[in-house]
């Protein structure tokens, strides 16, 4: 036996796996505006949709632009300011003056064992008046028929929580770069359709920047005050509901739901630290080990191969899932597959410092520590 063909033969299934996964995503990840998702007819159940905001003058406006513009009517929309420093509060102010179904809210002081963003959500919660509750980030916007077709869904499925992560608008060459990787490690990774097929705790999957609840379903499973320490609130929220038995989807925003997440590396190097360690809900060795293992598996064989072809399957795998997520997330192919090797280690730099900065309390995000 050649032993030198075992890491080839292993680190090339492995990649297969991962590679079946994308194509099992690329065919059936739901993805908003497509397939099932279909327009509601009348009589429409009230949705309140209600939006978080800290320093957000250069969003808001868009987003709420694109909240009025829904072709389904009854709606409520809540804004909390949440101790803004800039032109916040004034521009959401500008648009209660224009349309009654905006509202802003003035955030109370965060209180000892809470985050801001969770705080602000909690307190949206208690007031919304919805027998639905949209939270969304202020960089989102929505498509026209993007409310309707979701509550459309959640209706016809009997769904409790339905999340979303938005196609993303890339600004920039270091959020060109760095923010395509968190599309890699969700649909090279995770069967998205089995978050809502399988009732396994293990299929679970959620962003923030779009979450939407049953009236019942927040209430029942305690919404954000059962969640209210925690950095990735999003992933804490799905898990309640799956351990409450209420059915919950995750989809992929399509043309309807679109966010524009960071501006610069900087901030979507800070953005990715924030969220990446804490989301897998893992301990610190058991996630490097993992991140580790990444490495080997979508990095190693694009150095290997220069010195033998025998790793050319596996980089042609890795390569193909690439172009498949870029299709699916309305990425840069191009993009995809240059700059792989670079965002592999990006991952797994990020890695490294997300599980220090989680461990040594010093998480920040927005002026605050997390």
């Amino acid at each position: 036996m050649n032993f030198e063909l075992i890491p080839v033969v292993i680190i090339t299934i492995a990649a297969l796996v991962t590679f079946l996964v994308t194509l099992y995503n690329f065919f059936y990840a739901p993805i908003v505006g497509r397939g099932a998702f279909l327009q509601e007819a009348e009589p429409l159940s009230k949705v309140s949709i209600l939006i978080p905001a800290r320093n957000e003058e250069n969003n808001i406006g868009n987003c709420l632009e694109s909240c009025l513009n829904q072709d389904y009517t009854n709606l409520e929309i809540i804004v909390l300011d949440d101790h803004s420093e800039d032109r916040t509060a004034e521009v959401v102010m500008a648009k209660t003056l224009v349309d009654p179904r905006v509202r802003l809210l003035k955030g109370k002081e965060l209180p000892p064992g809470w985050l801001g963003k969770n705080w602000a959500c909690h307190q949206m919660g208690g007031i919304a008046t919805g027998e639905y509750l949209l939270f969304i980030d202020a960089d989102v916007t929505l498509g026209k028929g993007a409310v309707s077709r979701v509550v459309s869904t959640v209706k016809s499925n009997k769904i409790g929580m339905f999340s979303v992560f938005p196609t993303q608008i890339l600004s920039g060459t270091g959020a060109t770069i760095v923010i395509p990787v968190m599309n890699w490690l969700l649909l090279n990774f995770l069967p998205l359709r089995q978050v809502f097929q399988s009732d396994s705790p293990k299929f679970v999957a959620a962003n923030g920047q779009f979450i939407l609840f049953s009236k019942e379903t927040y209430q029942k499973t305690g919404g954000h005050a059962t969640v209210k320490g925690m950095v990735v609130e999003d992933m804490e929220l799905a898990r309640n509901v799956k351990r409450s038995g209420i059915k919950l989807m995750t989809a992929l925003g399509g043309n309807l739901i679109k966010c524009k997440m960071y501006s610069g590396f900087e901030e979507s190097i800070k953005g990715f630290t924030k969220n990446f360690y804490p989301g897998f809900g893992i301990s610190g060795i058991t996630f490097i080990i993992m991140i580790s293992l990444f490495l080997v598996i979508y990095l190693l064989p694009f150095i290997l191969v220069l010195f033998s072809l025998l790793w050319l399957p596996a980089v042609i795998l890795v390569l193909l899932s690439r172009v498949l997520i870029s299709l699916i997330s309305e990425s840069n192919i191009l993009v995809e597959i240059i700059a792989h090797p670079v965002q592999m280690v990006i991952m797994y730099i990020t890695g490294l410092k997300s599980v220090y900065l989680a461990k040594t309390g010093r998480l920040e995000w927005k002026g605050r520590t997390l």
